[in-house]
């Protein structure tokens, strides 16, 4: 058997409004907020009276979605810190297709995103560039060249 498909990916962060607002800038929607505590959470994630409030983002095509979690109980530790470079071990980057990447990057900066090195032209193909928002989240961007 293989999978379906992949879900989500999950982001632990401190200030869930201003992450929310930097992926709806980038053009994700807000698809729900909750709150999830109680027995059945702490069995799941192995961790003793969790309250932690969730957001989910969807990507505009509906098939992406990111999970935003701010943990109330217990405190979430940081493991990596915001100005890890690219090279880190780990989950460093998500990467969205974009139709006008310096666009985006203009109205990405007012929440915080700055570029990580520099917008490059991968051939005759792409337009590429990296970008850190809130919290050190690492985006890339991709523009297809017509």
């Amino acid at each position: 058997m293989t999978i379906k498909r992949m879900d989500n990916i999950g982001i632990i962060v401190d200030d869930l409004d201003a992450v929310i607002a930097f992926f709806v800038e980038l053009g994700m929607e807000l698809e729900g907020k909750g709150l999830i505590e109680g027995p059945w959470a702490a069995r799941l994630v192995g961790l003793d009276d969790q309250r932690v409030d969730i957001a989910m983002m969807r990507t505009p095509d509906g098939h992406g979605r990111i999970e935003l979690a701010k943990y109330h109980t217990p405190t979430a530790i940081s493991g990596v810190p915001e100005d890890a470079p690219a090279n880190t071990l780990g989950i460093r980057r998500i990467m969205f297709a974009v139709d006008d990447i310096d666009d985006v990057i203009a109205r990405l900066r007012p929440h915080g995103a700055e570029l990580m090195g520099e917008v490059v032209r991968y051939e005759d193909s792409y337009r590429l560039c990296y970008l850190r928002g809130p919290e050190g989240i690492v985006v890339a961007l991709a523009e297809e060249l017509a």
